[in-house]
């Protein structure tokens, strides 16, 4: 038999009384997680129900194999892709940016290895400014880029001018302007591959395949430029000014700004793009007739 002594006795108590503070900490799944699913289940259901009454929404005539709707969009959640295949090469905006996006997120808890503040949204002092300025670049960039390709500037300067756009400056009125304005060496335009990869040394058939250098340029070269180059400009500064301190500032700011880009190519491709995915005001944007 253990004798009991004052020690053991306050240290049984300690002990007794954590095990009943991890106790009171608990979160039971009935009623406390299952009761809150149950509510925003039904919350859900409500808002979905009273939106369901209250918009009409535009149904078009069934579907037609043979006709295809003007414009012909995804859904919602791909229009941010869809909007991408406007400005760049269609396997680089469709394949390439999607994979190397979700390899990057899945690859920020490697990158960020503090364990300081694991599993708190905001957990560093600069969090929400970092938040914002991500987001803001983001967006702000992201539309800027898109207005740009569409050659908006060039509608704005002749409709504040009166006079067309300056010949000589043909080759900035948008990306696609750069591939056919400027003077590009004839032979870069058909680079024949086959002469290079030799597959006829193999027993196969002559790769009949060209380069085109000034098109690898401005649907992949600059594309990919743009997307790495300007997230690590915005690191570099905001190193620079101190606004980032940490690896997982600079993470808050990388995400803030891909969710702000997220969301303006979804609303661009989802209200601005009317038939023949030409960019217009909401008010002009029709509904395809079937």
């Amino acid at each position: 038999m253990v004798a009991t002594t004052p020690e053991t006795a306050a240290a049984s108590a300690a002990v007794r009384q954590k095990a009943r503070r991890q106790r009171d900490e608990e979160l039971l799944v009935w009623p406390d997680l299952v009761f809150v699913e149950f509510i925003a289940a039904m919350v859900f259901l409500l808002a979905i129900t009273a939106l369901s009454i209250t918009i009409d929404a535009p149904l078009l005539d069934r579907a037609n194999p043979a006709v295809t709707p003007n414009p012909s969009k995804a859904p919602w959640y791909f229009l941010n892709l869809q909007e991408l295949l406007l400005h760049m090469d269609p396997a680089l905006a469709g394949v390439v940016v999607p994979t190397v996006a979700l390899v990057a997120l899945g690859a920020i808890p490697y990158y960020d290895r503090s364990n300081e503040g694991q599993g708190e949204w905001l957990s560093t002092p600069n969090a929400w400014r970092l938040t914002w300025i991500g987001s803001a670049v983001g967006s702000i960039g992201s539309i800027l880029l898109v207005l740009f390709d569409e050659q908006i500037h060039v509608r704005l300067f002749t409709g504040l001018t009166g006079s067309a756009w300056p010949s000589s400056l043909n080759w900035i009125r948008n990306a696609r302007s750069i591939q056919n304005d400027l003077p590009w060496p004839e032979w870069m335009r058909s680079i024949p591959l086959g002469n290079v990869l030799r597959t006829d040394l193999l027993g196969l058939p002559k790769l009949d395949l060209a380069l085109n250098i000034p098109e690898l340029f401005v649907s992949q070269i600059i594309p990919v430029s743009l997307m790495i180059g300007l997230p690590i400009i915005l690191s570099i500064v905001l190193w620079k000014t101190g606004e980032a301190k940490t690896r997982r500032d600079h993470m808050i700011a990388q995400f803030s700004g891909f969710i702000a880009v997220y969301i303006v190519l979804t609303i661009i491709g989802t209200a601005f793009r009317g038939q023949g995915m030409e960019l217009l005001p909401p008010w002009e944007v029709k509904m395809p007739i079937s």
